[in-house]
């Protein structure tokens, strides 16, 4: 959208080459996607914000949604980018307002998700931002939330994708882009 990007191939690898992995956190045997490099080189940070643009295809969203806490990041730079408003869905007791809540399964448990009940008005268009997709819980749920609004979910958008995990064979009701894939 509005962005050239002459080498979508090279810009892709040149924001892959700026996310390090951690090993062993937040527990052994778990390998951790950092993107604090990215976040803190310059032309990296934008290049992210300028393929996540790149990548809309339709309609242009009205509203980017931003799920707690590194969505926030990708998601109010990319709202700026378009000319979009920014939601946040924050975790339980965030938010001030009335709000919409939705639980949703982790491996162990259960997790939760808030939304202002007047954040969107009914049938606005919404694309949900996020750093990572693993196996897609938290983002299944925020379109739920998006859903109870009467909003029109174009996608999901991902800097991070664990494809290993398969969670886009469970997210059918919305396409899903990634920047990166592992």
């Amino acid at each position: 959208m509005n962005t050239v990007i002459k080498d979508r191939e090279a810009a892709v690898a040149q924001v892959q080459g700026l996310i390090r992995d951690i090993p062993d956190f937040p527990k052994p045997g778990i390998i951790f996607k950092d993107i604090t490099p990215l976040l803190g080189d310059a032309e990296g940070f934008h290049l992210a914000v300028d393929l996540l643009a790149d990548s809309i295809e339709g309609p242009t969203p009205e509203y980017i949604v931003g799920t707690e806490s590194r969505g926030f990041i990708f998601g109010a730079a990319l709202a700026y980018k378009l000319g979009a408003g920014f939601i946040p869905v924050r975790k339980p007791g965030k938010l001030p307002s009335e709000v919409h809540a939705c639980e949703y399964q982790l491996e162990y448990g259960t997790d939760a998700l808030e939304v202002h009940r007047d954040a969107l008005h009914q049938g606005a268009r919404t694309l949900i931002v996020d750093d990572l997709l693993a196996t897609g819980g938290t983002a299944r749920a925020t379109g739920d939330l998006l859903r109870r609004l009467g909003a029109e979910m174009l996608g999901y958008s991902f800097v991070i994708e664990l494809t290993f995990l398969a969670a886009r064979e469970h997210m059918t009701d919305a396409p899903v882009h990634s920047l990166v894939q592992y």
